[in-house]
């Protein structure tokens, strides 16, 4: 089961990031072209909005599941680590604001009344979202 979830959260991370990277392009172009706001664009950005959180879900399964989180927190050696410490501390809290952000992105554009400000709520808030991601995922275990 571990290496499993281990697998789909890698795989997972792939297609979040390519997803949040073409919703944000999307936006840009949304806003910079003065279009209307239409049901289709919040279902693109709601495409972001689902996996980020499927991710988190999977993420979360994970770090209590694994060896490499919650219990390496435990012990107490992650903090005097670098690589413990991105896995087990700065990696889940880092990301889980990052689809904090996504959510509020979302959310304020799913409500708001004004287009062009809609469009921009949410490249912006995807783009903060994703570089956040972007600054904790462990790379050397993910491409090595």
């Amino acid at each position: 089961m571990y290496t499993g979830l281990q697998h789909l959260h890698s795989g997972l991370a792939y297609l979040v990031l390519l997803a949040l990277v073409c919703i944000i392009i999307y936006a840009l172009i949304g806003t910079l072209s003065n279009r209307e706001f239409t049901d289709k664009d919040r279902k693109i950005a709601l495409i972001g909005f689902i996996l980020s959180h499927i991710q988190l879900t999977v993420g979360l399964i994970l770090y209590f599941v694994s060896p490499l989180g919650f219990e390496l927190l435990k012990s107490g050696s992650a903090m005097s680590d670098p690589a413990a410490r991105l896995t087990a501390v700065e990696h889940p809290i880092i990301n889980i604001i990052a689809i904090v952000l996504i959510s509020i992105g979302y959310i304020k554009a799913k409500k708001g009344t004004v287009s062009k400000v809609r469009f921009r709520t949410i490249y912006m808030m995807y783009a903060v979202g994703l570089l956040l991601l972007l600054t904790r995922i462990p790379w050397t275990a993910w491409l090595g």
